[in-house]
């Protein structure tokens, strides 16, 4: 019996030892650095991947020189090892690359797990990155027989954090994986028979997969969710619903996930799911309008029902590498009002910015709807990346709060950067700086006057060594000049972090107490200014909807008098705006003087009524513009075209190079929006798109219109075209096979949804469009950008033209600077 025993535990043993060594751990390689330089701008250089896109790249070889840096000194390749922790670390490859190879004695399929770097090239593919080091970006490769390289790209903190690196064999084509969950809690009072989930299928098959369902069971209550399609060799978050109507008691339970084919199952997992007590912090989640992905939003929830009166909203923006259930559980509940934290999409998503501004509104609008608040007792506060969030959203968003609270916040990212550093706040050329335009609406000091309107409450700690204090003080000494009606605090010892009371200050709530957003009709005077209407146009009865010089900043000091029926003040680039007439009834004669200009006389015809005026020689009325221009609905810049449910579009066209690198470079968008935004995103090719199947929602293209069947489809009245060996803007032309293309049009069937086009001449062009630093918070992109693969060398004197559509989405009256 003991030797019967012995056996059996050997065995064990030795099953338990094979299934550990189908991880194979990468323990050395070879580092070179500094040779990219990438950032919160459309420019990036990258040396390497200049020498890799033309074939030229030399098999790395320790003591070799990849490049000679600005100096002349060579850059070289040097042995790196792993430590005890797999993981590599040292300056050798800081702004660089490490190098890995692995053996493969026949072709095969693994899991690549990589932590630490920006992006990879897998076999010359490029793929998603896990900068943040969380561990969970398990991209399925093709191994191929013989050696298998990747080339890891790792920004400027290598030292620090360094990167791992390993590859898994999976015992399944298709698994369910739930490291990186998005969860709702039940909540007494809530509806919870509909909860959604999100959660990532791996598909390491050859095959795109259609058609699959996943089934929740939770207390006896099921629920079969279809699944949408996933491309092979790729990872997707999906979600699904559960009911967990029935689930009464606190504490957590596990429901069970399967994931089924044509009814069978091929693979399942459990998740858990937490029953909250009555009053305390909870998640909810919803399906994103952006993407349709699952996103969730925390609650600390109001304290009792002291009042009758409606309550309060405070949206509390996170800091970087919070969780925004763990912002809410910062906050005691209040008795007067409910605190809300949106996500920004991750614990580090978009500095609050671009898609991370889109999901506050859109958690803002959810909030408004589930809690029914007092609308003029909207508050915003936020710590950290968090506090830039509110200096951003407050300056950005004026008519939506009565006060706004950063605590320990910077004002803006050209000042103060993470991971993707600083935008940049100076130009060293006209092509740089139309460039860095598509950047102005990230800069809160431009637009410090919008917060006349707002109550200001400015927390910070003295001994911040995370956020200087310094960035407090250059904000207090700005609103000093102007302001009458902001408080400042600093918490004297206070480092970053100096507990609750960091955001959860008595005094600083107290002071949201006493301010409220006043009717529009009761604001007499209006100081607004904006870089983008698309963004931020409106500001109580006054809306910008076109621009004199798009991108460029556009300001609005105007004043309405009631007893005179008047309204007057001067105005900034400025083309067309509107003016809401509510404060006055039908029947009224109001006079109308702006710039100088001759009054205009107009009598209102009915209660609520909106009219518009356009800047010719002088102001005179108009028409709303149509939905075919620019305006607040749609005013570009490239990337708008990342949201309304968008679909990326692959090209199947072209020779194999070409069509390859389509799909491929779907594919890495794709895993990088998942990364930095918690999203999900169809992937579909130009022969399956029918626009009727995808009604008012954007494309992203991938292609030109020789290679890719939706071209004409999508983009037949655009003045840019792009073909093999030629671009053509309007009357003027670009040749050569290594220029690429990013640009945005509307869709012409569409009034809200655009087309964003990542485009090249050939293989070079293509190749050299990689780069989607696109998805960095604040980094700026106009409407339209020509360069060659040179830029990757030489910066940006190979950008070829780069610049704004004019409000009729021409060229003729744009605005472009050309090399």
């Amino acid at each position: 019996m003991k030797k019967t025993l012995f056996t059996l535990i050997f065995l064990i043993s030795l099953c338990a030892a094979t299934r550990a060594q189908s991880v194979y751990y990468f323990s050395e390689g070879l580092a070179v650095g500094p040779c990219t330089q990438y950032g919160r701008e459309a420019l990036y250089t990258d040396q390497l991947a200049y020498l890799l896109y033309q074939g030229k790249l030399e098999k790395p070889q320790d003591g070799n020189t990849l490049v000679k840096n600005a100096k002349g000194e060579d850059i070289k390749w040097r042995k790196v090892a792993a430590d005890t922790s797999h993981r590599f670390r040292g300056d050798s490859f800081s702004n660089g690359y490490v190098y890995l190879t692995y053996q493969s004695s026949k072709e095969q399929t693994a899991i690549l797990t990589l932590t630490g770097h920006d992006m990879a090239y897998v076999n010359g593919a490029p793929r998603g990155g896990d900068m943040y080091r969380y561990g969970w970006m398990h991209l399925p490769v093709k191994l191929k027989k013989g050696t298998n390289e990747i080339y890891a790209r790792v920004a400027r903190f290598g030292r620090f954090g360094g990167i791992t690196a390993s590859l898994t064999f999976p015992e399944k084509p298709v698994s369910l994986n739930t490291a990186d969950l998005t969860v709702a809690d039940v909540v007494p009072g809530l509806k919870n028979d509909s909860l959604w989930v999100g959660l990532t299928i791996v598909n390491a098959g050859s095959k795109t997969l259609s058609g699959l369902q996943i089934k929740s069971s939770l207390a006896g209550k099921e629920i079969i969710t279809s699944v949408p399609t996933l491309q092979a060799m790729s990872l997707r978050k999906v979600g699904l619903v559960v009911n967990a109507a029935d689930v009464l008691a606190p504490g957590k339970q596990d429901a069970t996930i399967v994931l089924l084919q044509n009814g069978k199952i091929i693979d399942q997992t459990k998740v858990t799911i937490e029953s909250v007590a009555e009053g305390k912090q909870y998640r909810r989640t919803f399906v994103s309008e952006m993407d349709g992905s699952v996103q969730y939003y925390a609650v600390s929830p109001q304290y009792g029902s002291v009042s009758k009166e409606k309550p309060a909203l405070f949206l509390s923006v996170h800091g970087a590498e919070v969780q925004a259930i763990n912002q809410a559980r910062a906050y005691k509940p209040k008795d007067w009002g409910v605190v809300v934290a949106p996500t920004n999409r991750r614990p580090r998503g978009f500095n609050w910015e671009d898609w991370g501004r889109l999901d506050a509104l859109e958690v803002l609008a959810i909030a408004k709807k589930q809690y029914q608040p007092d609308p003029s007792r909207i508050y915003l506060t936020g710590h950290s990346m968090g506090g830039h969030g509110t200096w951003f959203l407050g300056a950005t968003y004026p008519e939506k709060w009565a006060a706004i609270a950063p605590s320990a916040g910077y004002p803006t990212l050209s000042s103060y950067g993470s991971h993707d550093g600083v935008i940049p706040d100076s130009a060293g050329s006209p092509m740089e700086s139309v460039l860095l335009r598509a950047s102005n609406a990230s800069n809160v000091l431009a637009l410090t006057s919008n917060y006349k309107s707002l109550g200001v409450y400015v927390a910070h700690g003295d001994a911040d060594r995370t956020v200087p204090v310094t960035f407090a003080r250059q904000m207090r000494d700005i609103l000093g000049k102007f302001h009458r009606d902001f408080s400042y605090y600093e918490h004297i010892g206070g480092e970053h972090w100096y507990g609750d009371i960091s955001v959860d200050w008595p005094p600083l709530f107290n002071f949201f107490s006493w301010h409220s957003i006043p009717a529009d009709t009761a604001v007499s005077a209006i100081d607004f200014k904006t870089a983008n209407p698309g963004i931020s146009g409106k500001m109580r009865w006054a809306t910008i909807h076109q621009q004199i010089s798009g991108l460029n900043y556009s300001r609005l000091q105007l004043s309405m008098n009631k007893k005179d029926k008047s309204f007057s003040g001067a105005m900034e680039n400025v083309a067309l705006l509107s003016l809401d007439l509510a404060a006055f009834e039908k029947g009224t004669s109001v006079k109308i003087s702006f710039d100088g200009s001759p009054a205009v006389t107009y009598e209102v015809k009915e209660n609520n009524e909106t009219i518009y005026l356009k800047k010719e020689a002088n102001w005179q009325l108009t028409v709303a513009p149509a939905p075919t221009q620019k305006g607040i609905h749609r005013n570009g810049t490239f990337k708008d075209g990342f949201r309304h449910r968008m679909v990326f579009v692959y090209a199947t066209g072209g020779n194999k190079d070409e069509a390859g690198w389509a799909l491929e470079k779907a594919k890495y968008d794709a895993e990088t929006w998942y990364y930095r935004g918690n999203g999900a995103v169809d992937i579909i090719s130009d022969k399956d798109f029918r626009p009727e199947n995808y009604a008012d929602r954007s494309v992203v293209l991938y292609g030109n219109k020789y290679s890719n069947l939706a071209w004409d489809k999508l983009l037949a009245a655009c003045p840019v075209t792009v073909e093999n060996g030629k671009i053509s803007i309007g009357e003027k032309q670009f040749v050569g096979d290594d220029l690429a293309a990013y640009f945005v049009w509307p869709r012409q069937d569409s009034d809200v949804a655009s087309v964003a086009v990542i485009s090249g001449t050939g293989k070079k062009g293509f190749l050299a469009a990689n780069a989607n630093q696109y998805f960095s918070g604040g980094s700026g992109f106009p409407d339209l950008m020509i360069f060659s693969l040179d830029m990757l060398k030489n910066g940006i004197k190979e950008v070829k033209m780069a610049g704004f559509f004019g409000n009729d989405w021409s060229v003729e009256k744009g605005e472009f600077v050309t090399n």
